[in-house]
């Protein structure tokens, strides 16, 4: 099943996407960090409501939005790529490389990526498979851990390369505004036999800079979601951005950087793709 979060006729609503038609079916309220996929999630209920017999709407009258809008925690691995460490000559961890973006940071799937004149010369893309948790996850043993993953989606984890080396942590660099696509919709687990086995892309203004396969992953779904949850309780909706392959901006000869107008698509086969612009603002 692909789930979504849309906007239509100014209401957004939780939706079963089918072909080119959105089944809005449960709308969502005006709450501060309201969030009706997480909370059909949460509550179990996702697969059976979402099922209901409901009059569709073509897919080209709604807009998609982030499938979720409020999660708990947003966790980031970092150089978890075979390829990507060869690329920045960097050491291959010996374990998962975690940080956080927080909730601020997630936009849609083709919304602008604002960002202030000034703050950042060195914006850079990611590529990156999204894993949405089902159910709660604490002290997971490895081959359990498939069972409490809900389903995937595709991220693109936008960096401020200088601000992120700056500081001497990552936190900055990582949580801009917008630095967060994700969609187009969440795609239940059962229809990603394989989450090891999946290409992923993305492509500047047309051109592909990245072209790789989930294989290459060191730490695949599983093993990440077991390492975090030793240390900290995975909720349902939380996300866990699973790292990106070669060919970022910062790893190019010569670096290449975006820059107000460019178009970055992010692809994973089977899953979906996002289209965003960036637009530096002020």
């Amino acid at each position: 099943m692909k789930i979504a979060r849309i906007r239509h006729q100014g209401r957004v609503s939780a939706a079963r996407i089918e072909g080119g038609t959105a089944h809005p079916v449960v709308a969502e309220d005006d709450r501060f960090m309201a969030d009706a996929v997480r909370d059909l999630i949460a509550d179990g209920t996702a697969h059976e409501v979402l099922a209901a017999d409901v009059p569709g709407v073509p897919l080209a009258e709604v807009e998609l939005l982030s499938p979720l809008a409020a999660p708990q925690k947003i966790v980031c691995i970092g150089l978890n790529y075979a390829d990507h460490i060869r690329e920045t000559g960097l050491d291959t961890p010996e374990v998962p490389l975690a940080f956080v973006k927080t909730a601020h940071c997630l936009t849609g799937p083709t919304d602008p990526i604002r960002v202030p004149r000034g703050t950042t010369e060195q914006l850079d893309w990611e590529a990156e498979l999204a894993v949405v948790i089902g159910r709660p996850a604490r002290d997971v043993p490895v081959e359990r851990a498939m069972e409490h993953v809900f389903g995937y989606t595709v991220a693109n984890d936008v960096s401020a390369r200088d601000a992120q080396f700056s500081d001497g942590q990552w936190f900055r660099g990582k949580n801009f505004d917008d630095f967060c696509p994700l969609g187009p919709w969440l795609v239940t687990s059962d229809e990603v036999p394989d989450p090891q086995a999946l290409a992923i892309a993305a492509r500047v203004n047309g051109t592909t800079v990245q072209h790789s396969s989930t294989k290459e992953m060191i730490f695949g779904v599983a093993e990440t979601v077991s390492y975090l949850s030793r240390y900290l309780t995975l909720n349902p909706g939380d996300v866990i951005a699973t790292g990106t392959p070669h060919g970022v901006g910062m790893g190019r000869t010569p670096q290449l950087w975006l820059t107000d107008g460019d178009v970055v698509e992010i692809e994973v086969e089977g899953v979906g793709a996002l289209r965003n612009t960036v637009r530096v603002t002020g």
